[in-house]
This record gives C-alpha cells, structure tokens and sequence, in this order.
C-alpha cells in the first residue's frame, strides 16, 4: 500500500490581550506549535474515527488516515 502524507494547514488566532494569549505568545515558536498540535489532536481526533469509518466504508481504491 502506497501512502500519500497531506499538507493541511490549520491557523490559530490568538488574542494578544487575554492572559492566556500572552502566555502562549511568550514561548518558542515551535513550542506554540507543539502545544497546539496536541490540544487539537485531542479535541478533534476522537471525533474523527467515527467520520472516517463513514467516509472509508467503501472505499475500494483508497482509505484515510489521521497520521501520527
């Protein structure tokens, strides 16, 4: 089975104002990344088994995944 890794793209807007925004702000920018990545890993990923199974149930010629 041949695998063809995706480029989605997600943004976060951060208000600069709020406590928790400024907190965020003060790390690396590789760490904001980090920290977001996993907090949506977590909010959405469970959420996208069920929708994969549905959009994979017949799928003849190809399957998504969420890559890890």
């Amino acid at each position: 089975m041949v695998q063809i890794e995706h480029n989605l793209k997600f943004i976060t807007e951060v208000n600069e104002n709020h406590p928790i925004g400024m907190s965020l702000l003060a790390l690396e920018k590789e760490m904001q990344i980090e920290m977001l990545e996993g907090m949506l890993k977590e909010l959405v990923g469970s959420r996208l088994g069920p929708i994969l199974d549905e959009i994979n149930k017949n799928g003849s010629y190809a399957i998504l995944k969420v890559a890890e």
